[in-house]
């Protein structure tokens, strides 16, 4: 899940992102990332746009959530 989240943040904080920059953020293999791309695409979390990667409105809801629920965590020292 911490996979997902960074690369939903890099595209929430980066604005609509290019694959290759996406695939160098990620710090992760080509065929790992593109994985992982199709999986949140198929769930609606991002979207390939102009060929650029937009977050979709479940990514941000994805983003808000986890936030909130790492926050729970930490708070208990885990």
């Amino acid at each position: 899940m911490d996979i997902v989240f960074d690369i939903l943040a890099t595209v929430q904080n980066d604005g609509p992102i290019l694959p290759t920059r996406l695939l160098y953020k990620a710090n992760m293999s080509h065929s790992r990332l593109k994985s992982y791309l199709q999986d949140l695409e198929a769930k609606q979390f991002l979207k390939l746009s102009d060929g650029k990667y937009v977050l979709e409105d479940e990514g941000h809801k994805f983003i808000a959530n986890y936030a909130q629920l790492k926050k729970f965590v930490d708070a208990f020292g885990f």
